[in-house]
């Protein structure tokens, strides 16, 4: 007679399962109820809004990184830290609410995020996850007051520096403000051409870069420093390759499809000096690595 090896369900075990799972179950609940909301504008933007577009690259790979990543083994639930931090994105969803601010809204659910992994499984695992959690917070767009606020400083710079481009290759050029102004023609940098969206973009990639092939965070943070002269330069770049085209050959080179060509090519170029400059920091990484393990 063949004997079961299987433990058998009684109703003790099934009501301590129960008690188990129903705060999670009530958590996970409570968090939709929150922030379904926040969740279907931020899905909305990422899919209409070109400077938060990268969003839509940008989450789905924070959750494959996350997968990738898994669960540590070491790590115990440390409920009370993380109910203070989930009480925190509470009180902050309910005052964003209030204000009608989307930005703090979407950074309390990341927040609320947070502190039910903390509450589940401690912060080792969410430091196991720092860079899935990076990305997400990148994919969450600026303020209008911030993005505001830099467009207009990096519109007035590429505009300088395109400007001194042009005159060094000897094309006349009058630079006021954010107008270039060249024989017969006016070119005009606006917001969409302050390099802001390709500097988000560099700065998503340093950090991917920086959390696949570098170790230290020293040299993590100083690729993402990098990303932001990089891509000032390619996009002074692009404004005086726009108004060189546009004197020598025709007035059609600054707009329409070649304008925006001109725009993917460079972000390419920026890509590929921000993997050299990737490479250059970690063979001095390295270095620095064997020096010390020779000196220990």
């Amino acid at each position: 007679m063949a004997v079961s090896a299987e433990p058998i369900m009684t109703a003790g075990t099934l009501r301590g399962r129960a008690r188990a799972i129903a705060p999670r179950a009530f958590a996970g609940v409570a968090f939709v109820l929150l922030f379904a909301e926040p969740f279907a504008l931020l899905a909305r933007d990422w899919w209409s809004d070109p400077d938060a577009g990268h969003g839509l690259l940008l989450a789905p790979l924070a959750a494959w990184l996350a997968w990738r990543a898994g669960l540590r083994r070491d790590t115990t639930p440390q409920p009370v830290p993380g109910l203070a931090i989930l009480g925190g994105a509470v009180v902050l969803r309910y005052l964003a609410g209030l204000a009608a601010e989307l930005f703090t809204m979407r950074f309390a659910m990341l927040l609320a995020l947070v502190g039910l992994l903390v509450h589940a499984r401690g912060f080792r695992q969410a430091l196991h996850w720092w860079l899935p959690f990076t990305l997400l917070a990148l994919s969450i767009p600026l303020p209008d007051v911030l993005t505001n606020a830099l467009a207009m400083p990096l519109q007035l710079k590429a505009s300088a520096w395109g400007a001194a481009l042009l005159d060094f290759r000897h094309v006349p050029v009058q630079l006021l403000g954010n107008v270039i102004r060249l024989p017969g023609r006016e070119l005009f940098v606006t917001e969409a051409c302050s390099g802001l969206r390709s500097l988000t973009a560099l700065l998503s990639l340093g950090v991917l870069v920086g959390g696949f092939w570098l170790r230290h965070p020293a040299s993590r943070g100083l690729l993402i420093a990098a990303a932001i002269p990089v891509a000032m330069a390619v996009n002074a770049v692009r404004v005086f390759l726009t108004g060189f085209l546009v004197y020598y050959i025709s007035p059609e080179m600054g707009e329409g499809f070649m304008h925006m060509s001109e725009g993917w090519l460079l972000f390419v170029v920026a890509f590929v000096v921000l993997g050299l400059i990737t490479v250059a920091v970690g063979a001095a990484e390295r270095r620095l690595l064997g020096a010390r393990r020779a000196h220990a």
